[in-house]
């Protein structure tokens, strides 16, 4: 490979990289682009549960529902593909904050409260997710 295709190579990378395209997001960032079963889509990473504890995804936006199928239990930095929005329970942490989102693993979609994603709450995301 030539120096001069491995510049432009590597000019073209780092412009797809500012731009958000191929960005792998981190525990910091809100709302990133990421690949889900060849889509790409809005996602978020897990934050914010205990050490030991995991992050359990339900049928329906509340601890009542029943654990989804096609999910393993998520930790802190676990990446979730964002669907939709909607209101629910309280958090287990915070009982006021009411936002669960539906999230997609390109398998199956489940729901988890907002509290424990990185999505940086309401006021960062719902101009971009879509309300369920």
């Amino acid at each position: 490979m030539s120096r001069r295709w491995r510049a432009r190579a590597a000019c073209v990378a780092a412009a797809v990289l500012g731009a958000g395209l191929l960005s792998t997001g981190s525990a910091q960032a809100s709302v990133f682009p990421c690949n889900v079963s060849g889509h790409v889509i809005n996602c978020t990473s897990v934050t914010g549960i205990d050490p030991g504890s995991y992050l359990q995804v339900r049928q329906g936006p509340g601890y009542g529902y029943p654990n989804q199928w096609g999910w393993p239990r998520l930790n802190n930095g676990d990446r979730v593909g964002l669907a939709c929005w909607t209101t629910g329970d309280g958090a287990a942490d915070n009982s006021g904050y009411r936002y669960w989102m539906r999230i997609d693993n390109g398998i199956a979609f489940g729901y988890v409260n907002d509290w424990y994603l990185s999505t940086g709450g309401p006021g960062s995301w719902q101009q971009i997710i879509r309300q369920c």
